[in-house]
């Protein structure tokens, strides 16, 4: 049951009521254009609580070899328990590879390729914003 007395707005009149930008919203944004660059005083306390902040965690200095000396022995682990990977990898690519019919336009265009990456790569490389 809906009070007379109540204070509280209906939201689906309300919605029905309100125009599409609210003026409030309006004078408070343009009379806080002129103000949003001031500096505000607190008095030093943004110093004190940045102060009492503790440092961040450093990582303890033995960490990043400890890391690259795991990686050294996973790559290693890896080679030794599959020895004829890499062969049967580089064999089955020079099969496919030898298996297509040179041209000189085939050529041609691989190069072509080749320096459009590179010049691709440099480019994104070099660019500055």
């Amino acid at each position: 049951m809906i009070r007379p007395d109540d204070p509280t707005p209906d939201p689906s009149r309300a919605a029905a009521t309100e125009p599409a930008e609210d003026w409030l919203d309006a004078a408070l944004a343009t009379a806080g254009r002129g103000h949003r660059a001031d500096y505000l005083d607190d008095g030093g306390f943004t110093t004190r609580v940045m102060a009492a902040l503790p440092l961040p965690a450093a990582p303890p200095a033995w960490r990043r070899p400890a890391v690259a000396l795991l990686w050294v022995a996973a790559g290693i682990g890896g080679a030794l328990a599959l020895p004829g990977a890499f062969t049967d990898v580089a064999r089955e690519f020079f099969r496919i590879v030898g298996g297509q019919p040179v041209s000189l336009p085939g050529i041609a265009v691989a190069v072509a390729l080749a320096g459009a990456a590179t010049w691709s790569a440099a480019a994104y490389l070099l660019h500055s914003d």
